[in-house]
């Protein structure tokens, strides 16, 4: 047998992975450590790995050419997928979960709020809250659990830069947030084997959470009903008009905002916290970001043009969001057969994209469990791998619509931090990562904060 023949035989054999005995080996990963059961596969097993857990046979692909075709090129053959589908249930069809024509219209709705021009004119904002948060860390005495710090400070600035709105009386938005993210991926384990009417704790709290949730996004709405901004820029204001002009229900604004309160503030409340984390494993590195603060900042705030000044600080974001890319798995289901690294894909299967393994890839990145900020230098734009082997924010047509202004507050509060404080982690705290819908890290991270002096080093000196 030659030719198409040969062709179409390799085209529906399965791809290689790990055999039916490893079973309670793989369910154990599945439910305690998700980033080994992804990594350990792609290692053992190649760039496309069938994963079969129980009745589920998981597609996991680990290479930048393989990605594009599932998330850009064919993109209209793969849903959202495992996680994303139990979200669902809290967060409505927002545009984190929904698809085809449901998501480009929600898409092109929320799309001009995070158009380049107005987010820089948002920086003052920003700049106005890190401020006010790096000034309260500095009359800090004990140690200060600094995620939770992170996540209200992030949620402070979606809601005055996105929807024009004071999140700040809106304390349980956090607590609501981790129960829906426990909740979506102990349905995504337990295959939704499990009804939410059992009274197990993670399910009673996700009820309250959701119900918490669903209680915010409509006092928002009906406050800016009641306060309507003439000509308002804001997803707020855009959500409405544009449920007026569709006769869209109220349902669908709720979905949009819960969607994104949870986007727009977890993932850079992740990306901060693993921030801090790995700046104080690298001396070097804070010192390196207190010198360039010092000089590009002075004693004032950071402005949008800062960011092209910032160098060394936007690539200790890039390296961070490499090793800990806040949304880790990218999971889609195929409509249709498909052809992926030549194996065959069949119609309904899981197909899972893992920013963490691809930006591991031996291949494409040398000595890949390194924290090495060095990679993302500016000055050497030829060092940097392929398109589809970094893709923090995802890729194709759902990529991230949130990315520059996450990349701004990052830069902005890592800048600031640096040129005024040391963060040091609380002695004997064990950091660990946690594969939830974003990657996290388990159990908070308790620091002590240190004022320090506004010099810069011999080096940038």
């Amino acid at each position: 047998m030659t030719g198409p023949q040969q062709e179409a035989r390799a085209a529906r054999t399965a791809p290689p992975g790990p055999p039916r005995r490893a079973t309670f080996r793989l369910l154990k990963q599945l439910f305690t450590d998700r980033l080994a059961l992804m990594g350990d596969n792609a290692e053992n097993y190649g760039d496309v790995v069938r994963i079969a857990i129980g009745p589920k046979a998981m597609y996991l692909v680990n290479h930048p050419d393989l990605a594009k075709h599932v998330l850009a090129d064919n993109a209209a053959n793969y849903h959202k997928g495992i996680g994303l589908q139990e979200a669902r249930r809290a967060l409505g069809d927002g545009l984190l979960t929904s698809d085809g024509d449901t998501w480009k219209t929600q898409r092109r709705t929320i799309r001009p709020v995070f158009q380049p021009k107005r987010i820089s004119r948002q920086a003052a904002i920003v700049a106005s809250e890190v401020d006010t948060v790096i000034k309260r860390l500095a009359g800090h005495d004990g140690p200060v659990e600094i995620l939770h710090e992170m996540t209200g400070l992030t949620l402070g600035v979606l809601g005055k830069t996105l929807l024009d709105a004071e999140l700040g009386g809106y304390e349980t938005l956090g607590h609501s947030f981790e129960a829906v993210q426990d909740q979506a991926m102990f349905e995504a384990v337990t295959l939704s084997m499990v009804p939410q009417w059992v009274p197990l704790k993670k399910q009673v709290e996700f009820r309250t959470a959701r119900e918490d949730l669903r209680r915010i996004a409509d006092e928002l709405v009906e406050q800016r009903l009641a306060n309507p901004i003439e000509g308002g820029e804001d997803v707020l204001s855009r959500l409405i008009a544009s449920g007026s002009a569709e006769g869209s229900s109220r349902v669908r604004m709720r979905d949009e905002l819960i969607t994104l309160l949870l986007a727009g503030h977890e993932t850079t409340a992740s990306t901060l916290g693993w921030a801090f984390h790995l700046i104080d494993e690298h001396p070097e590195v804070a010192e390196r970001l207190h010198a360039e603060a010092v000089e590009v900042l002075g004693d004032r705030l950071p402005e949008h043009e800062d960011l092209r000044k910032l160098t060394y600080t936007v690539a200790v974001v890039e390296e961070v969001m490499r090793m800990y890319p806040p949304v880790w798995l990218l999971p889609r289901i195929a409509q249709a057969d498909d052809e992926i690294g030549g194996y065959h894909v069949p119609a309904g299967s899981d197909v899972v994209v893992v920013p963490y393994t691809l930006h591991r890839h031996p291949e494409f990145w040398t000595d890949p469990e390194r924290f090495d900020p060095g990679r993302f230098d500016a000055a050497n734009p030829a060092g940097r791998p392929p398109r589809y082997a970094y893709i923090p924010f995802g890729a194709g047509p759902r990529f991230c619509i949130g990315n520059s202004l996450g990349v701004m507050e990052a830069v902005f509060v890592l800048a600031m931090a640096a040129r005024d404080l040391e963060l040091r982690k609380v002695p004997g705290k064990v950091v660990e990562p946690e594969a939830m819908l974003s990657l996290r890290v388990r159990g908070g991270l308790p620091m002590t904060v240190h004022r320090r002096e506004r010099r810069r080093s011999a080096e940038a000196a």
